[in-house]
């Protein structure tokens, strides 16, 4: 989930929430925030308040906490809801 807000400010801020009970492993939830800030630096916005949000559980405690194909499931999640914003402000 991609919350959105404009902000007085020259740069876009970003925020990202990865409960435990949704990603039960640390290195999962790290894994996130990680790809979250770069594909959020990457991605250009305009002066706004961006907050991520995890809502689904994503793998478990008996799964690879950082397969390849995890990441890349993220990775486009995460760059899907970043470029949603983009074309709106461009």
């Amino acid at each position: 989930m991609l919350y959105v807000r404009p902000n007085n400010l020259a740069n876009a801020r970003l925020g990202v929430v990865v409960a435990k009970r949704l990603a039960p492993r640390a290195v999962t939830r790290n894994m996130i925030k990680r790809i979250a800030r770069e594909l959020f630096r990457k991605a250009g916005l305009p002066a706004t308040d961006c907050i991520i949000r995890l809502t689904k559980p994503v793998g478990s405690r008996k799964q690879c906490a950082s397969s390849r194909a995890q990441k890349s499931s993220i990775a486009s999640e995460l760059g899907r809801l970043l470029g949603s914003q983009q074309g709106e402000k461009a």
